[in-house]
């Protein structure tokens, strides 16, 4: 039986680490839950989570959208009665995998908790541009074959600019997929909600907010997948009344204002789109395998 993502889904039996009878009232996918969570219950509203990729999803309402740019159209949570809700998602593979490419593979850092401090070494990436298609590129340009690019690379370069390069490498990615949002959807987004373990780096969510030209809203709780789930079964149950109280639950940390003049914004956006196009299509056929 398909139900809203608020419903009766039955009680927990048998699972050995919770005790039978416990009522399942909330069920969502893993970015719909972080929509939730995150408060982005009406359309134009839109979040970001940066994992190991980055998840970014625009509530677009009843609206079933189509997208033309790259992206999938999908269901949002349904919180109860009513027509279904849906959403525009893309997809980026690599977000804080490049910060562990940079402890791992490059071992400039130790922790990834470091990669702030060492991008904050320098003013600017000196003109490197990293495109990190490790696995090829997803969102919205869905290429398997494109691999990673590094681009602008002098005898000054250091390893502050490699990682000033790499957190804007992610921000850049997230401005593509938001752009493609905004011209499929149809809106203008107000302000982007961030969740996820990058989330963390302020850096990295100030040049978010420079690069897309609108602010970034980070919570106190990071961790809004699971507390959207909770929000879910909360409804159901009466934990909450209704979703006006669960936007006033959601407790704001810090806001990153734009800052930097959108004409240079732009004129960095179309760098990146230049070193994106050299990434693609690149990896190895066949024939020009060594034997």
């Amino acid at each position: 039986e398909i139900l809203p993502s608020v419903g009766d889904f039955g009680e927990t039996k048998g699972l050995g680490y919770l005790p039978d009878g416990l009522p399942i009232r909330g069920v969502a996918g893993d970015q719909q839950a972080s929509l939730v969570g995150q408060g982005c219950l009406a359309p134009g509203q839109a979040k970001c989570t940066y994992g190991t990729g980055a998840f970014l999803l625009v509530h677009t309402g009843e609206q079933v959208v189509p997208s033309t740019r790259g992206l999938v159209t999908t269901l949002a949570a349904s919180l109860g009665e009513g027509p279904p809700r849906y959403a525009l998602e893309g997809s980026v593979f690599i977000a804080g995998a490049l910060v562990q490419w940079l402890r791992d593979g490059l071992g400039v850092i130790r922790s990834a908790s470091e990669v702030e401090a060492l991008a904050a070494s320098v003013p600017d990436a000196g003109g490197v541009v990293l495109v990190p298609a490790f696995a090829g590129l997803g969102a919205p340009h869905w290429d398997p074959r494109a691999r990673g690019t590094i681009l602008g690379l002098t005898r000054g370069t250091t390893a502050g600019h490699l990682a000033r390069a790499a957190l804007e490498a992610i921000a850049f990615q997230a401005v593509e997929v938001l752009r493609a949002m905004e011209a499929d959807a149809g809106v203008a987004l107000g302000e982007l909600r961030v969740d996820g373990g990058a989330a963390a780096n302020n850096l990295l969510l100030q040049i978010q907010a420079d690069l897309l030209g609108t602010p970034v809203v980070r919570p106190r709780m990071l961790e809004t997948t699971a507390l959207g789930a909770a929000y879910l079964a909360g409804l159901a149950v009466g934990v909450w009344p209704d979703t006006e109280e669960i936007a006033e639950h959601s407790e704001v940390d810090r806001i990153f204002e734009p800052a930097m003049p959108r004409a240079r914004a732009e004129a960095r956006l179309a760098r990146w789109l230049q070193a994106v196009e050299r990434s693609k299509d690149w990896e190895e056929t066949p024939d020009t395998r060594e034997p």
